[in-house]
């Protein structure tokens, strides 16, 4: 076992340091007895989708569930794009009986590398009915002047 993340394949998830979705966290501690990577499995498949529009990229996830209160977005060292939370676990009450447990609990984090034309300072992030919407817009790409030469003789 590697104890470091392969950036060339052959652990068997995908990892590219092109690719933005690859930059989902890595825990060298996975496996051991004292891992925290217990704590965020739980509920780290929170799925994400990402489109880009001519005006900005926008981020989709599903955070069913979840009050705005429970999930944070940062933007870190200008570049990435990072979505976490947490689900508690419900209060449980000594006459209570529980049949079935199915809900998850626990942390979630996405961390997603911006792309160059990223405008930070108008990152907004709205939650309407279990889904995450962040909205990244981007900046106006300048067209290089192209200026026509004569060419004499």
């Amino acid at each position: 076992m590697s104890l470091i993340p392969s950036f060339f394949g052959g652990n068997g998830r995908r990892s590219n340091v092109f690719d933005p979705f690859s930059l989902d966290i890595w825990d060298p501690f996975q496996g051991f007895p004292f891992s925290t990577a217990g704590e965020t499995t739980a509920v780290a498949n929170a799925r994400i989708d990402w489109k880009e529009t001519p005006d900005a990229h926008l981020f989709k996830v599903d955070v069913p569930g979840l009050k705005k209160e429970e999930v944070k977005v940062e933007v870190e060292d200008g570049s990435i794009l990072q979505i976490s939370g947490e689900r508690s676990k419900e209060k449980e009450e000594k006459n209570d009986k529980w049949h079935r447990v199915k809900r998850s609990s626990g942390k979630f984090i996405r961390r997603l590398r911006l792309p160059e034309n990223a405008k930070l300072e108008g990152v907004k992030a709205a939650m309407e009915n279990g889904v995450l919407t962040v909205t990244v817009p981007k900046e106006e790409v300048k067209k290089p002047e192209v200026k026509a030469i004569d060419i004499s003789g």
